[in-house]
């Protein structure tokens, strides 16, 4: 008897001691019964009576639930003596009344339409259960406020819709919207994140479906299309998710992240989000107080021996797992759960459990048998994958590690052999590590896309050039043919006129006549140069001369103008695994004298070749990303002991769509050059002076443009 009553004092708390000391012997005599439920307005409030067959001791405990609108009464020793488990009520807030008897007490939920707070009073054998008051509801529930309010007059185009992977695997969609009135409406429907931009229109190249789902993020596909005078964008997400977005000027930002799954947390998602309930209780026993919170949700909770003591409490409109987390750091206790059931014990109980746990399956997992498992590769190599399953602290390939632990996915005792010939791989372990051995081959094992790079290099040239040149000579035979050489100066003296030395000797006699020729006779040799196109100028001469014929005056004119283009395409072309270097190269190695270090001299080779060196990367949505080198050599002029080598390198990272072409550099070089060569003093005499003088002007235009184009390959006839 003794222990009943104080069972019953811990479960309705200290203040009713002394009413069930009192009452204790007719209580025994005779078990309370709920003999009816009824509701009435008394003075503007609702009022619930709950008739008994005899007297109960105090109120009972209970609790208040906000969603949906409920309030429970639980009476600890009473049975119902009810026809059904349902008494309709219908009366301002109330609806229905529901009676649920258990083995030891019998529990009365009273179902509302609107949440509200309660008291309870005990007169006789009646409890009365007063409301408060319900504010009225709103006329009309106002609409939903969208992200961003629309302010622009007409439909204005999207500019981009760009994906990126952020920090802790975090989606983020970019959006760069026309200006910063547009609006935007984000909106969760079902598993979905649906993003509408209002008065806004979808330009052709955005209209598509981006696949995201190898960025490792929560978001799998991204579509967008015009729906109406507004953009309708719909981001697929996968598994337990949230959202935020924000806008920056004309960017708009929508992030997901995958919620964190924390197994012992007892609903998922940032804060609290289970159902909101009501606790009022003066000193009440821990273990009855946990028994209230696993009667409002569907957890079974065990608790363990060690966990007592009682515990005064106040909470309102608060959620149940936050409840429940007040009343486990009051206590100091911990929580384990699994599945629908939570075991509650001191903290320092559970991590020695946890612990102990962890050494017993260690111990096992030392005298478990080992088995030994084969795994045929396809696309991988043997040796590389057995690295990957150990680490470099191990045993290495083909042999145990020691004791000292686990080494990559092996444990203490296990082994990985590779047999390059057959490609395989032979893994000796306990059958938990080989499963995730399976498991990881089965991820690296995969075969790999490979990428046709195609490059064009296209050379141009255009060369303008044109040169005006003179020759002026003349010759004096009289005195070859017996006359006067040369013209008096007066005294008896004669002068005479030559191109050089040779040709005055000759004219005045004093050297033989050969010595005066074409060569001698000039007296201005500036001729039009060839342009180092290999042409000889075309020239056009006239002479002057005496009726006898015995004194001559010899001009020539020479001039040439050249233009000339020419155009060199190389198109290397090599096929390589993604992201994998691949090199092709073209051309011819030069010879050079180089010094050795005995002092002698050696011969070694330079390259002047036409490179493509290319690392391609496949993106998710189908694009390349190209590490490129290319490399145009051509051989230049001969220096001593070799050649010089004339290069042209390009050396850049861009990112092209699958089969479009990009140019990705060029260079231009334009050489401009003007010369003229004159006889002093007579070159300068205006229109004359072009007899006295050579003129020349070259303009050379060279331009190299590099162009490549990566094609995905899908099949082996894209090779060919």
């Amino acid at each position: 008897m003794r222990k009943w009553m104080k069972s019953i004092a811990r479960l309705v708390g200290s203040r009713g001691v002394g009413i069930i000391l009192l009452g204790a012997s007719s209580f025994c005599l005779a078990q309370p019964r709920i003999q009816s439920i009824s509701s009435s307005i008394q003075g503007g409030a609702e009022v619930v009576r709950i008739d008994f067959s005899e007297p109960i001791t105090a109120a009972p405990a209970g609790f208040v639930v906000q969603s949906p609108a409920r309030i429970a009464l639980d009476f600890p020793g009473v049975s119902s003596g009810l026809q059904g488990n349902a008494v309709e009520l219908n009366q301002g807030n109330l609806r229905m009344a529901h009676v649920v008897q258990a083995t030891d007490r019998t529990r009365v939920v009273l179902n509302l339409s609107q949440p509200t707070n309660y008291r309870a009073d005990v007169q006789g054998r009646a409890l009365l259960v007063l409301l408060d008051p319900v504010a009225a509801a709103p006329a009309a529930t106002p609409p939903a406020r969208v992200f961003a309010e629309s302010s622009n007059v007409a439909a204005l185009p999207l500019r981009d819709i760009d994906f990126r992977r952020g920090v802790e695997n975090t989606g983020r969609v970019i959006v760069d919207l026309p200006n910063n009135q547009v609006g935007v409406d984000i909106r969760q429907q079902g598993q979905n994140l649906v993003v509408e931009f209002l008065r806004s229109s979808l330009p052709e190249g955005l209209r598509r479906r981006l696949d995201v789902t190898d960025f490792g993020t929560p978001v799998q596909t991204i579509t967008t299309v015009q729906t109406g005078d507004r953009v309708r964008m719909v981001i697929e997400p996968k598994g337990q998710w949230e959202h935020s977005a924000y806008q920056s000027d004309s960017q708009l930002v929508v992030e997901v992240r995958q919620q964190k799954v924390n197994a012992d947390k007892l609903t998922q998602g940032p804060g609290y989000r289970g159902e909101k309930l009501s606790l009022n209780f003066q000193n009440i026993d821990v273990r009855s107080l946990l028994q209230v919170i696993a009667d409002f949700t569907n957890f079974n909770i065990v608790t363990s021996d060690t966990v007592q003591g009682n515990l005064t409490l106040r909470l309102k409109d608060v959620p149940w797992d936050q409840a429940l987390d007040i009343i486990l750091q009051a206590k100091s206790l911990g929580m384990k759960r699994s599945g629908n059931v939570l075991q509650i014990a001191p903290k320092e109980e559970l991590a020695a459990k946890e612990k102990a746990d962890l050494e017993a399956q260690a111990a096992i997992r030392d005298l478990e048998p080992m088995r030994t498992q084969s795994f045929q590769l396809n696309y991988s190599k043997a040796p590389e994958i057995a690295a990957q399953l150990t680490s470099s602290g191990g045993a290495g390939v083909g042999g145990a590690s020691g004791s000292g632990g686990a080494r990559g996915l092996l444990s203490a005792r296990g082994s990985v052999i590779a047999e390059p010939r057959t490609n395989q791989i032979f893994v000796s372990d306990i059958p938990s590590r080989l499963v995730q051995v399976e498991e990881m081959i089965a991820k690296l094992d995969v075969a790999v896309r490979q990428v046709l790079i195609e490059a064009r290099i296209v050379e141009a040239t255009d060369t303008f050039g044109k040169s005006l040149g003179v020759k002026l000579g003349g010759g004096d035979l009289r005195g070859v043919r017996g006359g006067d050489a040369g013209y008096s100066v007066g005294g008896g003296n004669r002068i005479a006129l030559g191109g050089n030395y040779n040709a005055i000797g000759a004219t005045t006699g004093a050297f033989e006549s050969s010595a005066l020729s074409s060569l001698t006779s000039q007296m201005i040799n500036l001729p039009a140069s060839g342009l180092g196109t290999g042409v000889s100028p075309t020239s056009f001469a006239i002479s002057l001369f005496s009726s006898a014929a015995n004194r001559f005056l010899n001009l020539e004119i020479s001039a040439l103008e050249a233009d000339g283009k020419g155009r060199v395409v190389s198109s290397p072309r090599v096929v390589t695994a993604d992201q994998t270097k691949a090199l092709i190269e073209q051309g011819t190695e030069y010879p050079y004298q180089q010094a050795t270090s005995s002092g002698a001299t050696s011969i070694a080779f330079r390259k002047a070749v036409l490179k493509l060196e290319v690392t391609p990367q496949i993106t998710p949505e189908g694009n390349i990303i190209l590490d490129l080198d290319v490399n145009k050599d051509s051989p230049g002029s001969p220096v001593e002991g070799g050649m010089s080598i004339n290069t042209k390198r390009v050396r850049t990272q861009v990112l092209v769509e699958n089969g479009g072409t990009v140019v990705i550099g060029g260079i231009f070089e334009l050489n401009e050059s003007e010369s003229e060569n004159k006889v002093p003093l007579l070159g300068d005499i205006p229109v004359v002076g072009n007899l006295f003088k050579n003129k020349k002007k070259e303009a050379t235009k060279t331009e190299m443009l590099v162009f490549i184009t990566p094609k995905m390959i899908s099949d082996r006839g894209a090779v060919r």
